[in-house]
């Protein structure tokens, strides 16, 4: 692959370029930011992956927000600001892998389903949080009402309800830090 050198101006044309529709500007932007991306990823990487695999999603990622690239603004601080997130998103995704596995040869059985509770024990539980909710204002037992039990998104029960998205998030919000309190006084 020949690597092309090309300054912050003509990436910033290319960019442009592509933005109207210039494929091949974009080929030879992609082409040019290549080596770029590499030689950060390279430098950056702590993770036990490949880097390329850094490089492919920077270079996916430059793909989908491509459009919101300014012309008006340097070409290269941008780039490396998707870079740069890019990675620390694919490190953080790996540490979470790597923390979550469990090198055991036999897994222990556990079982928390509700099935596993007496029936007059779900019974309790169902009545202590009818009559918690009982005890909440209208407008955060609304809320829970529809986030929670009929399980409508944000934008379906702001319509419902006539609330704004907001006031909902901020009733839920409250409304369960009262129903944990309400609950655990029991």
């Amino acid at each position: 692959m020949v690597q092309v050198q090309v300054n912050e101006t003509d990436l910033a044309a290319l960019m442009r370029a592509a933005q109207e529709g210039d494929g091949a500007a974009y080929a030879r932007l992609l082409c040019a930011v290549t080596p770029l991306v590499r030689r950060m990823a390279a430098s950056r990487w702590t993770g036990s992956d490949d880097p390329e695999d850094v490089v492919q999603d920077v270079l996916l990622s430059l793909h989908q927000v491509r459009q919101t690239y300014d012309p008006q603004r340097p070409f290269l601080p941008w780039l490396m600001a998707i870079a740069r997130n890019r990675l620390a998103d694919v490190q953080r995704r790996q540490v979470r892998r790597t923390r979550g596995e469990v090198a055991v040869e036999n897994l222990p059985e556990t079982f928390s389903d509700e099935e596993t509770k007496e029936l007059v024990d779900r019974m309790a539980d169902s009545e202590a949080l009818a009559q918690a909710l009982a005890r909440l204002p209208a407008g955060q037992r609304r809320a829970v009402e529809l986030l929670r039990i009929k399980e409508m998104s944000l934008k379906e029960a702001s319509a419902a309800s006539g609330m704004s998205v907001a006031a909902l998030k901020v009733s839920m919000h409250r409304a369960m830090r009262s129903l944990r309190t309400i609950l655990t006084r029991r």
